[in-house]
């Protein structure tokens, strides 16, 4: 079914004698659609505002849509003026393009012929970056089509920098910025993609199970920002987690906790018991993988692998599982994976999680 609007042609005809003058045509049609609206579908987590726009800032929130028409339009702003998106236009290479703070008109295609086509915007940025809103698609002379069907798997990735596609588009002898991440190339969409489901990525660089990447432990955390729609601890986005309930998740995190050095054994374990037994209860559908992800190595790697086996030990549940990751130790311009690395993270990851799952 296509939601649209019956284009009238206006033709008034005055005749004086022997001539004629007729009125040009009326302006093309554009038709209004609220980011919440049902022909839209949206992957990923986000809180619907009063206007029935839609603001997120976990990296991979994506919006699709399917239309007819020449022009499509969409407003946008960033509450930090730092985030990005990527859009798709009918499965074409990923455009880039940075979200200002102001609200926005961005250009989604424009083509001289009306056609019908498939958009997808995709979130690239993270939370820290600043949360974005998507007010409402524009689109010109024509109409939108039913929601694009997601697939019917669902995963839920939790983690940190690696996860959320940290420095995958790095740029030789550029200084890092906020283009620099990928969600898109992240191995968390790529092992989705390997595994045909659906991917919401709830991660937060900088930050691990019990303390930041250097050692503060007041930081909104991931048994924190698990529970937002958005990650920035609001009280008014807190989300509700019966609007997705995966049927697999991932666990990669620690490799903040063990940069300062090793925590304390006690302290660890008692955190990863509780966050687990809340997974369990949030989620009582939802297999768990933990891995301890692919930056550790060394001494770090093997106490992490340790602590989650005891975790996992003393929760005692057969739906709590370790998978294991290889050391991806990015390079020398970053010590976070590259792009051909979280290929190779996906390769690993996904067979793991197909052979658990019997999918």
């Amino acid at each position: 079914m296509m939601k649209t609007f019956s284009t009238l042609t206006l033709l008034a005809t005055t005749m004086l004698g022997l001539s004629a003058c007729t009125t040009p045509p009326p302006p093309p049609q554009i038709l209004h659609l609220a980011a919440s609206d049902s022909m839209i579908s949206r992957m990923g987590r986000t809180h619907t505002n009063d206007d029935q726009s839609q603001t997120f800032g976990f990296p991979g929130v994506t919006f699709a849509t399917e239309v007819e028409g020449k022009k499509l339009t969409a407003q946008l702003q960033s509450s930090g003026g730092n985030s990005w998106i990527d859009v798709i236009v009918d499965g074409s290479a990923p455009k880039a393009i940075k979200i200002e703070q102001q609200l926005t008109d961005i250009e989604l295609f424009n083509f001289s012929d009306v056609a019908k086509h498939r958009v997808e915007i995709v979130h690239r940025s993270e939370n820290w970056h600043g949360s974005v809103t998507l007010k409402q698609f524009s689109l010109t002379s024509g109409g939108f089509f039913a929601a694009p069907k997601l697939p019917k798997r669902k995963l839920l990735i939790l983690g940190d920098s690696v996860t959320c596609g940290e420095a995958i588009d790095r740029v030789a002898g550029e200084q890092k910025n906020t283009r620099w991440w990928n969600s898109l190339e992240s191995y968390g969409m790529l092992t989705a993609k390997a595994l045909n489901a659906q991917v919401n990525l709830v991660c937060w660089g900088g930050r691990g199970l019990i303390r930041s990447w250097n050692g503060k432990t007041d930081d909104a955390n991931l048994p924190d920002f698990y529970e937002y729609a958005v990650g920035d601890n609001n009280p008014l986005m807190k989300w509700d987690h019966n609007q997705y309930q995966p049927d697999l998740i991932v666990g990669a995190i620690g490799t903040n906790d063990f940069s300062p050095g090793i925590p304390d054994r006690e302290t660890y374990v008692t955190a990863y018991v509780k966050l687990l037994n809340k997974l369990l209860a949030n989620h009582p559908q939802a297999h768990i993988a933990l891995t301890e992800g692919a930056i550790l190595n060394g001494d770090k790697k093997a106490a992490l692998i340790d602590y989650i086996r005891e975790a996992i030990s003393r929760v005692n549940d057969s739906r709590v599982h370790q998978v294991t990751s290889n050391y991806y130790p990015g390079d020398a311009q970053d010590a976070h994976p590259t792009k051909e690395q979280h290929t190779l993270m996906a390769k690993d990851l996904a067979p793991q999680l197909k052979a658990l799952m019997d999918w």
